[in-house]
């Protein structure tokens, strides 16, 4: 039976528009042209590292094991900024050590972080604006080829991450989410899981609010909602989003990432 074809994944704040993410591609095929490369997005918003870091959460353990994860949104470029291997159970990522991978952190069980500092894996002369092609895209292929990532720099435990918000208790009835992530469609995706709003709880009354606005509907698709009604869902991420049919939930709301969102806490129902 043939081996499967080592994969990398792309994600960066690049567009299409330019040479760059073609620039990494011909760098990575040069140094393995058996790898397969798999675009996920090159449209995160510019250098929203936390938008990146949400978005890799969404899909990264959906690839089969030994992926490379090749992430760059990198607004620290040059900087003294580390580069860094992440190796994770089944995954190896490979970028900046700005935070971006800290979604990786909370859910993986147990990482290993690697400072690179090998210079003979990278290409040379490295730009001090585009580490994306000099220092990621090679690294990445060499990880792909099955160079050990020992060989490229000395594992270190004081790695960037950044704080993920947490659903806190609120007063007498209440619970306290946030705002995490905003998507193309404008749906406001909270850190509020099935966890702190069951369907159980939902079935008592549980309402969301948000900007001063009550949201009381909640949906299992977006067809049961009438045009322009703020409604919450559970989504694929299995964490409460706000959306409106066929228009902008942050903009209806005026929100935007961090913003707070308030619930109903399941002690307080039949009080």
């Amino acid at each position: 039976m043939a081996e499967r074809r080592q994969i990398i994944t792309l994600l960066t704040d690049f567009g299409t528009a330019d040479y760059f993410v073609g620039a990494m591609k011909g760098v990575i095929l040069s140094l393995n042209p058996d790898v397969e490369l798999v675009d996920i997005s090159h449209n995160v918003p510019a250098y929203n590292i936390a938008a990146a870091g949400f978005t890799l959460r969404g899909y990264y353990n959906t690839f089969p094991p030994r992926t490379v994860h090749l992430v760059v949104v990198d607004p620290g470029v040059g900087s003294s900024r580390r580069p860094i291997i992440v190796m994770a159970d089944k995954y190896t990522f490979v970028g900046p050590d700005n935070g971006i991978f800290s979604y990786v952190y909370a859910q993986e069980p147990d990482v290993r972080v690697i400072h690179i500092t090998a210079e003979h894996y990278f290409r040379q002369p490295v730009s001090s604006t585009f580490h994306g092609r000099d220092l990621f895209a090679p690294v990445a292929a060499y990880l792909s080829k099955g160079v050990d990532w020992s060989k490229m720099g000395e594992e270190i435990t004081d790695y960037v991450r950044f704080n993920i918000p947490q659903p806190k208790p609120a007063g007498d009835r209440l619970i306290r989410g946030h705002i995490i992530h905003i998507d193309r469609f404008g749906n406001c995706i909270t850190n509020l899981s099935e966890k702190e709003i069951s369907r159980e709880q939902i079935a008592k009354g549980v309402k969301l609010v948000v900007q001063q606005r009550e949201i009381t509907s909640f949906y299992r698709y977006f067809a049961e909602a009438k045009q322009g009604e703020l409604f919450a869902y559970l989504g694929s991420a299995d964490l409460w989003e706000i959306a409106a049919l066929r228009q902008s939930a942050a903009q209806l709301l005026q929100a935007k990432p961090g913003v707070e969102v308030y619930a109903s806490r399941l002690t307080d129902y039949g009080n």
